[in-house]
């Protein structure tokens, strides 16, 4: 059964004095908005705003990788959530996401796992389910838009490889996200299929207060 994993334990150093994963985005914490879209139970904003509110959920479970410190604002900002949710917290925290992505990998209960970046409010569930599809019988389904980018926090991992090979790549001195998928059976999800399937708002993230105002303004307008 597929898992969601959210990664949340970076310092956001471009947000301000501020936790950008419980920052409030139209009145709910950012973490929040983009669980609630996992689960189907968020406000309907593109893309795949009718499977994102009112939809059956893309994920059975939900894993939440962050620092200790960032845990229990989370926690407050996900009471009440539909699905049952696994903490993964940095025990060395400020590794970076590689190692987010490795901890949420080897906590989460699926086989396979959906890792989405807590800073991507407009994430598209129906995209995720596409990923999941990709993925099977491989080891991961990674989205690489016309700039050649790899979008590893939007990307479907089987869990155990992923984390075998992020630990593989931190033990061998790599920091780059990129690096594990090179010891992985990974499928690549392109430009064109992207777009025939979601658009490129699922990727869209709040590295700063100036893109969190975009954001509440598109929900508020949309909604």
């Amino acid at each position: 059964m597929p898992t969601g994993a959210i990664v949340a334990g970076g310092r956001s150093t471009r947000f301000g004095d501020a936790d950008k994963a419980v920052a409030e985005l139209a009145g709910v914490p950012m973490i929040r908005r983009v669980a609630n879209r996992l689960a189907g139970a968020d406000a309907p904003v593109a893309p795949g705003a009718a499977r994102a509110s009112g939809g059956d959920p893309v994920v059975d479970d939900l894993v939440v990788n962050c620092r200790p410190d960032q845990r229990e604002a989370i926690d407050a900002a996900l009471e009440g959530y539909p699905l049952p949710v696994t903490y993964a917290p940095d025990a060395d925290p400020d590794q970076g996401p590689m190692a987010g992505i490795r901890n949420a990998c080897r906590a989460a209960p699926g086989e396979y796992a959906a890792v989405v970046a807590c800073d991507m409010p407009f994430v598209d569930p129906a995209f995720l389910a596409h990923l999941f599809d990709a993925a099977a019988g491989h080891d991961a389904a990674v989205p690489q838009l016309d700039d050649e980018w790899f979008q590893t926090t939007q990307a479907v991992y089987r869990a155990d490889a992923m984390a075998d090979a992020c630990d593989a790549a931190l033990e061998a001195g790599a920091r780059k996200i990129i690096e594990p998928l090179f010891e992985l059976d990974h499928v690549v999800v392109g430009d064109a299929e992207i777009r025939r399937v979601t658009d490129a708002r699922t990727f869209e993230n709040c590295n700063t207060r100036e893109e969190l105002l975009a954001a509440e303004r598109r929900v508020r307008e949309e909604r």
